[in-house]
């Protein structure tokens, strides 16, 4: 049992972690421009799934997160007529990436905030653990 909560725990902490540093890209990337649509950088985001495994001779069930991958936003970049701008292509346009910002700050306070939960189930299992082995002494 207690293995599983290590796993379960673990799990989300490797999710949340992937989806911090998605956010860390995202954001460092908030401002770039490119010449056309395909040139320019696109919010990334995570695809997670939980993934629930249940043992068939005992009826616990764990879950656990699994990352099944990483999408490119379908948002268009940001058209804006830039004319003097060294990467505004013929018609003088440049395209501003699609990352919003305000929403990457609320999904690294989530991922954050997620990532310390599950130190926190680290910790109280690890102390309950430790508080149980003392019982036996």
């Amino acid at each position: 049992m207690a293995s599983s909560i290590f796993d379960i725990a673990g799990s989300g902490m490797n999710a949340q972690s992937l989806r911090l540093n998605l956010v860390a890209s995202n954001i460092s990337n908030a401002n770039s421009v490119g010449s056309s649509e395909t040139a320019v950088y696109r919010s990334r985001q995570p695809v997670f799934a939980a993934e629930l495994n249940k043992a068939m001779d005992k009826q616990n069930a764990t879950s656990k997160v699994n990352v099944l991958g990483v999408v490119e936003s379908q948002a268009l970049p940001v058209m804006e007529y830039a004319p003097n701008h060294p990467m505004a292509n013929k018609d003088g346009f440049i395209f501003k990436s699609n990352v919003n910002t305000v929403e990457e700050m609320a999904n690294m306070m989530s991922a954050s905030r997620s990532y310390q939960n599950n130190v926190e189930v680290l910790n109280t299992a690890k102390q309950m653990m430790l508080q149980t082995l003392k019982m036996g002494q």
